[in-house]
């Protein structure tokens, strides 16, 4: 699933972990979310063809085959065999088999894998955590946007959402004064370290990849912090429309468990 942190084989192996994951209540709000604010903002299509998006490290590419049901083709790049496997039977499970394009490969060599300003929307949904240069990625994925219209879809790990879940969710209060500062969390699915971003760390590197946003919204605003979850589905619809209204007010996006940031190139 994702890529190039020294020594980290953690996802190459095991994708049902993954996808059970995002079956889980959480795993779903993660998804249907970034989901929800991209569709808020697609671009029109071409007067000559479809969208073409590109999901990197796609894992077993659950939010972005959406997409293809709206008619977007999709290409999937991922470094795992296995993750890529699911991904290629859930396509085909939903008859959208005609719509993906599967690239094994390594999203940190992005730049040499696909062709400059190939696409019109770029989904890096929760990979800056774990490469070790996400600063090169952005600006190698800036330049695979096809114009000023095409939207780069970014998802990462909140430093605050750590300081809350730790204070909250456990009540660990040491551990939330530690994550005040921490660069690193700890990655419970398949265990490890992940990368740590706030806002101002973010906002620079997308300065530096000439990229400016156009949103900004939380993702798991208050679900994580919640002492139980409920799978019901009345109760997900609440929440998850709960979660909308919050993810929108800027006032939350900064202490989310994720920040969904969607961006365009500038041009001069």
């Amino acid at each position: 699933m994702k890529t190039t942190v020294k020594d980290e084989n953690r996802f190459e192996s095991d994708a049902t972990r993954y996808a059970s994951y995002l079956r889980s209540t959480e795993g779903r709000l993660r998804s249907d979310l970034t989901v929800a604010n991209l569709l808020d903002l697609l671009p029109a299509p071409p007067e000559n063809g479809s969208l073409r998006a590109l999901d990197l490290g796609c894992g077993t590419g659950t939010a972005s085959l959406r997409l293809a049901s709206l008619g977007i083709h999709i290409t999937l790049l991922d470094s795992s065999p296995a993750m890529l496997e699911v991904a290629e039977q859930t396509s085909k499970t939903e008859g959208l088999a005609d719509k993906i394009t599967l690239k094994q490969g390594d999203a940190a060599r992005v730049a040499d894998i696909f062709q400059p300003q190939s696409f019109n929307i770029i989904f890096c949904h929760n990979l800056l955590e774990y490469v070790d240069e996400p600063a090169v990625l952005l600006r190698a994925a800036a330049g695979l946007l096809h114009d000023s219209s095409a939207i780069l879809s970014i998802l990462v790990r909140n430093q605050a959402g750590e300081v809350l879940k730790a204070a909250l969710k456990t009540g660990d209060l040491n551990s939330a004064e530690h994550n005040l500062t921490a660069e690193w969390g700890h990655e419970s699915l398949y265990g490890g370290k992940v990368r740590l971003f706030t806002p101002d760390i973010l906002n620079t590197m997308l300065e530096h990849a000439s990229l400016t946003p156009v949103a900004r919204r939380g993702v798991r605003v208050i679900s994580d912090y919640l002492s139980q979850l409920s799978c019901r589905a009345a109760d997900y619809e609440q929440i998850c429309s709960l979660e909308r209204k919050l993810g929108s007010r800027q006032e939350f996006f900064a202490i989310a468990r994720y920040m969904h940031v969607l961006v365009r190139r500038i041009t001069r």
